[in-house]
């Protein structure tokens, strides 16, 4: 059984899993908004929620945490300098999942991700 187990495997090592959720969540950061499948965008909810977060904070610490993760740069310095600013009256709730339905291919749940406004 499961209890107390967070976060999905996806089908993946776990060396894959971060490397592929640390490029997903540079890519919405850099477009705001990406295509993907259901169970990678509600895994990825939850990385780009804590990196807003602690952008939120905005001070070097929280930079070079966010930095650990965000490894573009100038992506980063958007993160902080204009993603962040926008959620300083929101305490969370900073993305949205809308399902577009199944992949002709093989059938898997998709569903865009985006920031909300």
């Amino acid at each position: 059984m499961r209890h107390k187990r967070k976060g999905r495997k996806l089908g993946r090592t776990s060396a894959h899993r971060k490397a592929m959720l640390s490029n997903m969540v540079t890519s919405l950061f850099e477009h705001e908004k990406i295509e993907t499948t259901l169970p990678k965008s509600k895994e990825l909810r939850r990385t780009a929620e804590k990196l807003i977060t602690l952008a939120k904070r905005g001070d070097l610490h929280a930079r070079r945490q966010a930095a650990v993760t965000v490894r573009d740069k100038d992506v980063l310095k958007k993160l902080f300098d204009d993603i962040a600013p926008r959620y300083n009256e929101r305490n969370g709730g900073y993305t949205r999942i809308i399902k577009l339905g199944y992949r002709f291919g093989d059938g898997a749940p998709m569903s865009v991700i985006e920031l909300v406004e």
